[in-house]
């Protein structure tokens, strides 16, 4: 079987699956299937030539084994194909036809292009970190609950709040002009409201440009919040911290190290970044990357945390 394919052995692995890759593809099928083993090697290289790290994932669901599944998603007839993006079922195949299911899973390769895949150089990589990663800690970007992230004054012409934790490089670092819009950029003026919520409790976090965009200069940091501050509470409360960037705090990777307060950042359920003000004079600020580096704890329980004001 391809290296590119993953067998789901339960419900938690797939549902884990739905929330850390942008988009999912599920081979629902059953080893007494005949046509299921009839498309299987199709599928197989549909899975070799589109996966991608974290933003496209093929998977193989046996029915007998996961029937959970199978009901959850009205899988009647086998073989079942499922498209997932952000959690969502967008499109289905149902039965053994090759030119239907490449039909549709041709749709993902212009997919993956405004992914920011294949923005650049190979040293771009799928997982392009920006900064060494202090030793005894690793990057627990992985735990963030990526389906309730939330970015406020965010320009709508720019990317979504999901390219900040995408794996790939930046596309403004590359040479040249970067075309993909990778990263988050303020609208009205030079702040921001990310809302980041995690599915572990994390139990540490350690710590040239467009002459109309702004690197962040002055952030707030505020812990264990259930939903986004707006920006007049943001800035009528005390912060968790108060960080200062100065121009030297930069590497040549465009990157800022953040180091944060060991003792008030324990048992960590979300975290809401202010981007109060610019460095500079411009009149918009731009995020490309977030990484989170730390310690992820237990896993919490996702039925608690509600975003107030909203259905969904």
């Amino acid at each position: 079987m391809s290296q590119n394919l993953v067998v789901i052995a339960s419900k938690g692995q797939f549902d884990s699956l739905l929330k850390s890759s942008r988009i999912v593809v599920a081979d629902f099928y059953a080893d007494w299937c005949g046509p299921c083993k009839q498309i299987a090697p199709f599928y197989e290289s549909l899975a070799d030539t589109l996966s991608r790290p974290n933003i496209v994932t093929f998977v193989k669901v046996n029915s007998d084994n996961n029937p959970d599944l199978s009901q959850e998603y009205s899988v009647s007839s086998l073989p079942t194909f499922l498209v997932f993006r952000d959690g969502k079922v967008i499109d289905q195949v149902q039965g053994a036809d090759p030119q239907r299911l490449k039909s549709v899973l041709q749709k993902l390769a212009t997919e993956v292009e405004s992914l920011g895949e294949g923005s650049g150089s190979s040293s771009g990589g799928a997982n392009w970190k920006g900064a060494e990663v202090p030793r005894g800690y690793s990057d627990i970007t992985d735990q963030i609950e990526i389906r309730d992230l939330e970015v406020l004054n965010a320009d709508e012409d720019a990317g979504t709040v999901r390219v900040l934790f995408e794996n790939s490089k930046p596309s403004g670092l590359s040479n040249g002009k970067g075309t993909s819009k990778d990263f988050v950029q303020s609208g009205a003026d030079d702040q921001l409201l990310l809302y980041i919520p995690f599915q572990s409790t994390l139990t540490s976090l350690p710590p040239k440009d467009d002459e109309d965009v702004m690197r962040p200069g002055n952030i707030h940091l505020y812990i264990n919040r259930p939903h986004n501050l707006d920006f007049s509470e943001a800035d009528d409360t005390e912060p968790t911290q108060a960080i200062e960037i100065s121009p030297e705090d930069w590497n040549a990777e465009g990157t800022v190290s953040l180091s944060l307060r060991y003792v008030k950042f324990q048992k960590t359920s979300s975290v809401v970044v202010y981007v109060q003000q610019g460095e500079g004079d411009g009149e918009t600020v731009r995020l490309d990357r977030v990484r989170l580096i730390g310690e992820a704890g237990a896993k919490r329980d996702m039925g608690k945390l509600q975003k107030v004001g909203e259905d969904e």
